[in-house]
């Protein structure tokens, strides 16, 4: 039942932008689309350029996760599997940048992308995200929970621990790294502040900061342009976590068992 509650308004928002903008507020609502109707989304098409920061948000989504998930299995590996003088304090530092608040760091992040001109790109937003503390705790964890006679039975065969990574540790770690693909892309895709600061060419702009236009340009207008941006941005990522749900789960249920 609660559940129930919950998806309620995504429901009546979806089919509210399906419908006429006319009928956007009958009582009492209608869960359904009828009379079904596209002309919410053609109006908002007239008034933004929706493909395009559609297009912006999805390049710098698929980026930021591919790129993060690489240099996270990379870095996890390490702290999990490699003796090296100070790994435990070094691990300890990298932990602590999690308490730091991203508008705290913003500011040198804004030099240097500055500096490397990088300023008005889509480079400035999916660049920083290439290192995600979170991730390389996550699979740090997740790889600890992975028998070491793996790894010494691929050393026997020769590996090094590039193979040994890329052929046991990774297809292992796949519901942990289908995890961390939901929460990075959900991340990027409705990052708005990142955009805000380093954006200001119309054709760069990405879907949040779209749907912000909208809202204030619209706040007297028809309810259903702003709910059809809205659906726009909602239904992808909640695309993306009905795919790969069950490994989500199964992740967080691991890691949290036998971490």
């Amino acid at each position: 039942m609660i559940g129930v509650l919950m998806v309620a308004p995504l429901v009546w928002m979806i089919s509210t932008s399906l419908t006429e903008p006319a009928e956007a507020f009958q009582l009492p609502p209608r869960w359904l689309p009828v009379p079904f109707s596209l002309q919410s989304f053609t109006d908002m098409a007239g008034l933004m350029p929706i493909g395009r920061m559609a297009l912006n948000s999805l390049i710098v989504a698929v980026i930021s996760v591919a790129g993060s998930l690489l240099t996270a299995s990379l870095a996890a590996y390490s702290f999990s599997r490699i003796e090296f003088r100070g790994r435990n304090q070094v691990f300890l530092l990298l932990l602590s940048a999690l308490m730091v608040p991203g508008q705290l760091t913003i500011i040198p992040i804004f030099i240097l992308m500055r500096r490397l001109e990088l300023v008005d790109t889509l480079a400035a937003l999916w660049l920083p995200a290439l290192i995600n503390v979170f991730a390389i705790f996550f699979l740090r964890q997740y790889f600890n929970t992975i028998p070491r006679e793996l790894d010494e039975a691929a050393r026997i065969d020769g590996a090094g621990h590039l193979r040994i990574l890329f052929q046991i540790m990774i297809p292992l770690a796949g519901p942990a790294l289908s995890a961390l693909a939901i929460l990075g892309f959900e991340s990027s895709w409705n990052n708005y502040f990142g955009p805000l600061i380093f954006l200001s060419t119309p054709e760069k702009m990405t879907l949040p900061i779209g749907l912000v236009t909208l809202s204030a340009g619209q706040g007297g207008g028809p309810a259903g342009v702003v709910f059809a941006g809205i659906t726009i941005v909602v239904v992808p990522t909640l695309i993306v976590f009905i795919a790969f749900q069950r490994a989500f789960i199964e992740s967080v249920a691991s890691v949290g068992i036998r971490g």
